[in-house]
């Protein structure tokens, strides 16, 4: 993953205000460790992420490791880690929040060069903890967590690899089988969106500021993210050397439900609504993507017949866009192409964007009205507009 590191220099937000000076250095964070969803039937969910999105199998830790109430899969595409644990005690708390929630993400662990120092750090600042220092230990050297509390039941685990050298933790061993699918060229994760109650987003966005010393890359308001029925509200935190992006969601008011309501009555609270992913070729993962079964947004021909005028010359062939349904926008340092996939489980909470930036920083806010009554028809059928 090409980044730049913002910690030092003077950037701008979109409403031309300095900010990456501004943002604190006291929590360094180098990216995104992984990502841990718990989920009703772990082996059949790795299943589909190696099928659909061609994550390939990394390691295991289940009752043949010496777990005695869970187990859990680590998948791996280039920098993208994901696991995914199942509990096998029907009262433990993996168990509660499936039940809640569904399957939903529940860790967003951060790489870190010392992991006690952000747990102090964080707590100091009024973080609630979710997990003190420990350090695991293996052949392979030692992992130092602490974890703290965020929107919802979501959590963040702090990790410190640089004396480990083993495949992911202690206590996981390889995790290898004769089904290999091949990848579908996701490369990082590029952000990370939470949905929160109406009048939470400030709030959080506080914490992230305040708490991690994060700074707000950009605001929009209903204006901004509306169509005549729906609209919602967003603040973009970033970190100070801008790997980690996390935009933070809550409903506006509008003459219909809209997508932030629907997600938060389904999942039964805050939590992490879409994961979205990287590529260097959009065309060639959607291509494959769709091939294997996945579900994307459908987006109204006629979004295409103002693409050019909206966006300017653009590399890629926009019959080939419009024919895969991958949107356009540019701003002031390039353009992006995205698309978003229909929820990946039966309740309609989490799903994924897959992304492709020319240079762009931005997030999509030309293509926020399609996208929005792209979502708008689905809620439709799904009763729930």
């Amino acid at each position: 993953m090409e980044t730049k590191d913002l910690s030092t220099v003077k950037d701008y937000n979109y409403s031309g205000e300095k900010i990456f000076e501004k943002a604190q250095d006291f929590l360094p964070i180098n990216g995104t460790d992984y990502v841990e969803l718990y989920v009703g039937n772990a082996k059949q969910a790795a299943h589909y992420y190696k099928t659909a999105f061609g994550f390939q199998e990394l390691a295991y830790a289940g009752l043949e490791t010496g777990l005695r109430d869970r187990c859990s899969y680590v998948l791996m595409q280039d920098k993208i880690r994901l696991v995914l644990t199942s509990p096998f005690n029907p009262d433990s708390e993996i168990s509660h929040h499936i039940r809640k929630h569904g399957d939903g993400v529940k860790v967003i662990a951060l790489w870190v060069d010392d992991a006690r120092s952000a747990y102090t750090e964080t707590i100091k600042r009024g973080a609630n903890s979710f997990l003190a220092p420990m350090v695991e230990l293996d052949q392979f050297g030692e992992i130092v967590k602490s974890g703290i509390h965020t929107y919802g039941e979501t959590i963040h685990i702090f990790i410190e690899r640089k004396n480990y050298k083993g495949l992911f933790s202690p206590g996981y061993q390889k995790w290898e089988t004769e089904y290999k699918p091949t990848s579908t060229g996701l490369k990082y994760i590029d952000h990370m969106v939470g949905n929160v109650a109406p009048g939470e987003m400030n709030k959080w966005a506080e914490f992230y500021e305040n708490v991690m010393g994060f700074a707000n890359l950009i605001t929009f308001d209903d204006k901004d993210i509306s169509t005549e029925y729906t609209a919602l509200m967003s603040k973009v935190m970033t970190n100070s050397n801008g790997r980690i992006k996390f935009p933070i969601n809550q409903p506006a008011k509008g003459k219909k439900k809209s997508q932030i309501e629907e997600y938060l009555d389904f999942y039964y609270g805050a939590g992490c609504q879409h994961i979205a992913v990287a590529t260097d070729d959009i065309v060639f993962t959607i291509s494959e993507m769709r091939k294997r079964g996945v579900e994307f947004l459908y987006v109204p021909g006629t979004y295409y017949d103002t693409v050019e005028d909206r966006v300017g010359h653009i590399k890629e062939d926009l019959d080939e866009l419009k024919k895969w349904g991958i949107m356009v926008d540019r701003d002031e340092d390039g353009y992006l192409l995205q698309i978003f996939t229909k929820p990946v489980e039966d309740r309609p909470t989490l799903f994924f964007e897959i992304i492709q930036r020319k240079g762009a920083k931005s997030f999509g806010k030309g293509n926020f009205q399609a996208l929005f009554e792209s979502i708008e028809a689905e809620q439709e059928k799904r009763g729930t507009l």
